[in-house]
């Protein structure tokens, strides 16, 4: 499992180690590991051009130290220092190494850039000389390494105000910060290389945590020789409505392909007509009222893809919220929860999910603010709501109060597109029905779903049946790589 901490857990963890260090030992470990990523880098060390942006805090040292280094391996290093004051030591270091100091013409000149502004501690935006120097960076032809995290990031957060470094490599120290796995600080952070500093028996418990494939595997149902279709789980599916026939295919399809033994599709005419096309294994009855009378027992419910959002779909929904198991809501469904909160008073588990639009019915928070802070407003969610939330988007979060938010690794950006959340909420459901919590459920969802986008993809515009189609194959996937590893 990748884990990640905020700054201040960081901090707390660095400053008991330091204790136990010589001053110094802690700069030099990550000066050493910044050293040679960046030489893996170049490829060629002897004669390349390095600049190295340093600011007033201890990443400028980690800098100026790792510039030293590649200096004595032959480079042509320089240091733009932008900061009111400067790391001496690592100066020192870096100008007896055969390296300079030079201006910002540096960064123009380069073969590799290093962003060593600012580190951990800081947030909101850049100011003057730090933003134009980091546009200047992101406008150079040489590819930047980010100490720590890429400068204009919030490494807490991931939240960026205004410019920030596009990096090409991260180079982070001791343990992942949360805002390297949380858009939009993720994206500029390109791949991200974790130094050993030795923090690790000193970090609490993480902030936030991204299941590993070995994780999923372990937390997928697998059918035992005793099992049959009641065992591996009974999903019940309500969406899609006569103007929107599709969503119920495709809830239906993604539950029937991520493992479910049964899927009970309840709902009207037309799109009973094109699930029982689609799907002649699903066991569908046809609704000529909102009554759930006669469907059968379920081991979780999904409801709200397509379904509409009048008094038909609000009855449904408030029969489905009224068992005792396990919901999923997710599109139309959350439209009406969020007219009427009530609706989720109950005491057996709840999944939603929304993305940042449909978020922003549910809390009043601007589409805008979610889209900037995913971690903060998917917590307060799941605490104002009593429910687990999975906030889909670029970055796929789970929140569920008391647990450390789960982000998701997989996915591509093909999955923008029409359709594909029904095939999340189908999956998500199958397991759900398997036996699976909520927050385990949303998380190895999100997985497989995502995973399941880049082999439909491979590259090209997919859809959402596509998508569908490719979940055995990432459920395949996932066995595969465990099976390699054991």
């Amino acid at each position: 499992m990748r884990t990640a901490f905020t700054a201040d857990q960081i901090r707390a963890a660095e400053r008991e180690l330091m204790a136990r260090l010589p001053d110094g030992t802690l700069m030099q470990r990550a000066a050493s590991g910044l050293a040679a990523a960046c030489a893996g880098l170049l490829g060629k060390v002897y004669g390349s051009r390095v600049a190295l942006l340093v600011g007033s805090g201890d990443n400028g040292g980690d800098a100026l130290y790792a510039g030293a280094r590649l200096a004595r391996r032959g480079a042509r290093v320089e240091a733009v220092l932008a900061g009111g004051r400067t790391h001496e030591a690592g100066l020192e270091a870096l100008l007896l190494a055969g390296g300079r100091v030079a201006g910002a013409e540096a960064v123009g000149r380069a073969d590799l850039i290093v962003d060593g502004l600012l580190g951990i501690g800081a947030s909101g935006a850049l100011r003057e000389p730090y933003r134009e120097l980091v546009r200047a960076a992101n406008a150079a032809a040489a590819p930047t390494v980010a100490v720590d995290v890429p400068s204009g990031v919030d490494a807490s957060s991931g939240r960026v105000e205004g410019a920030a470094v596009e990096a090409r490599l991260t180079v982070t120290m001791g343990a992942r910060k949360t805002g390297l796995l949380v858009d939009p600080g993720a994206a500029l952070a390109g791949e991200v290389e974790l130094v050993d500093i030795g923090l690790g028996p000193f970090l609490p418990d993480p902030d936030v945590a991204g299941l590993s494939r070995a994780d999923v595997a372990a937390l997928l149902p697998r059918p035992a020789a005793e099992s049959d279709k009641y065992r591996r789980g009974v999903v019940g599916v309500i969406a899609g409505s006569d103007q929107y026939t599709g969503a119920a295919v495709l809830a239906v399809g993604g539950a029937l392909l991520a493992g479910a033994g049964m899927v009970r599709y309840a709902g009207p005419g037309e799109p009973v007509a094109q699930v029982r096309a689609h799907w002649p294994e699903a066991v569908i009855t046809e609704l000529d009222r909102p009554s759930l009378d006669g469907v059968g027992r379920v081991q979780a419910w999904v409801i709200g893809p397509g379904l509409g959002t009048g008094d038909w779909a609000r009855e449904l929904l408030a029969q489905v919220l009224a068992s005792d198991v396990p919901v999923l809501v997710d599109a139309d469904g959350l439209t009406v929860v969020a007219r009427e909160r009530a609706l989720l008073g109950r005491t057996a588990p709840v999944l939603v999910t929304p993305h940042a639009g449909e978020l922003s019915r549910l809390t009043g928070a601007g589409r805008d603010e979610i889209e900037a802070d995913r971690l903060a407003h998917a917590r307060g969610a799941a605490a104002e709501l009593g429910a687990t939330v999975l906030l889909k988007g670029s970055t796929t979060v789970v929140a569920e109060q008391g647990r450390p938010v789960r982000v998701n690794g997989t996915g591509t950006p093909w999955l923008a597109t029409g359709g594909t959340g029904d095939v999340l909420s189908g999956v998500a459901g199958a397991l759900l029905a398997q036996g699976l919590g909520t927050y385990d459920a949303g998380s190895c969802g999100a997985y497989l779903h995502g995973l399941a986008g880049r082999i439909a993809a491979s590259g090209a515009p997919l859809h959402a049946a596509g998508v569908a189609a490719a979940v055995p194959e990432a459920i395949r996937e996932v066995g595969r790589s465990t099976r390699v590893h054991r």
